[in-house]
């Protein structure tokens, strides 16, 4: 693959390829896109190609005004959503959005994943917000620019950074999730799914199930996040 976009292309494929790998997506729903913001520029996931025929020169590059780069075939359908995003949220690197089973089931209820137990905690202290289901002007409107709008707005109503909480349920469709780079974003993802898995399982055991507690959510994340973080090996 003769292109000045080959590591970013790489970078990509590999993370769509996870998102397969890790039972996130069935068919082709789903992309996860890589952001190269030295160049200005974004990889995805090409439209409606089955993962196992997906190749690194497939991968569409496009800038954050939705114009292709580099590619011969048709970006994502969701390209507009990523790019209003990067453009808006300078710190993230990579995104992804599936159709996962529990995910998209809270999206489908309209409600946050409420903050139960540590697993949860252990990587965002709020509950996981679910953005209002679009507004029918701009359901009419430039549909897939206006769910990044949808994503940002629910981010400002609720007062929530997306660098602390790098994960959203969109009202009727499904999740979006963030990072550094385009393989957390897919860590992220998987991460969302389970802890709407866990989140429904314990509601079906006990509807009246409390939220965790402060002092637990506060321990759990400050292991693995911020200057006193003991977790792993770094």
């Amino acid at each position: 693959m003769s292109s000045s976009y080959k590591n970013l292309k790489q970078e990509c494929y590999e993370a769509n390829m996870q998102l397969d790998a890790l039972d996130l997506v069935i068919y082709t729903f789903g992309n996860v896109s890589a952001v190269d913001r030295e160049k200005g520029v974004f990889a995805i996931k090409p439209s409606g190609v089955p993962y196992e025929e997906l190749k690194p020169e497939d991968i569409v590059i496009m800038d954050f005004d939705n114009n292709v780069i580099e590619g011969e075939m048709r970006p994502s359908s969701d390209t507009k959503t990523h790019a209003f995003m990067y453009k808006n949220w300078q710190n993230i690197g990579g995104i992804a959005h599936t159709h996962a089973t529990y995910s998209v089931a809270w999206a489908q209820a309209q409600k946050d994943i409420p903050i139960f137990g540590t697993t949860h905690a252990d990587h965002l202290t709020a509950d996981i917000p679910c953005a209002p289901p679009m507004r029918d002007d701009l359901i009419s409107g430039n549909y897939e620019h206006n769910t990044g709008i949808q994503i940002l707005d629910c981010f400002k109503d609720k007062n929530i950074s997306y660098e602390e909480v790098q994960m959203v349920l969109l009202g009727n469709h499904g999740p979006f999730s963030w990072g550094k780079n385009a393989a957390k974003a897919v860590y992220n993802s998987k991460v969302l799914e389970e802890v709407a898995r866990m989140a429904f399982l314990t509601l079906q055991i006990n509807p009246e199930a409390p939220r965790l507690k402060d002092s637990l959510i506060k321990k759990h994340y400050e292991r693995k996040h911020g200057k006193d973080a003991y977790y792993g090996q770094n």
